[in-house]
């Protein structure tokens, strides 16, 4: 299949079912496919800069990104909708990830 976006994608995952697929990308969203359609479920949108990362969390309820716009955004996957903003990088937020009981996440800047 072919996932398709406006720019070139930074990072791709596959939720831990297997069903779904985030990407990250230059365009300055996230996306969350059916693996098995083809189908884009959900654009995340609200960073001001390439999305350079995503994960899911174990249960594969949310989604987490990291963004040029030195921020990360957590995101509910059942409805594409923006849970928090995380703030306080002073450059490029590249990695993060969920603690195992998603009460938790870690981020990596600049």
């Amino acid at each position: 299949r072919t996932f398709q976006h406006q720019d070139h994608v930074t990072f791709a995952k596959l939720s831990p079912d297997g069903q779904q697929l985030v990407t990250a990308c230059a365009d300055m969203t996230a996306k969350l496919w059916n693996v098995a359609t083809g189908k884009c479920l959900h654009s995340l949108k609200g960073h001001w800069g390439t999305v350079d990362h995503a994960a899911f969390s174990l249960d594969g309820q949310q989604v987490l990104t990291t963004s040029d716009d030195g921020t990360a955004g957590i995101w509910d996957v059942a409805s594409g909708q923006r849970l928090h903003t995380l703030k306080g990088h002073q450059g490029i937020v590249y990695r993060a990830a969920f603690s195992l009981d998603r009460t938790q996440v870690v981020t990596a800047s600049e």
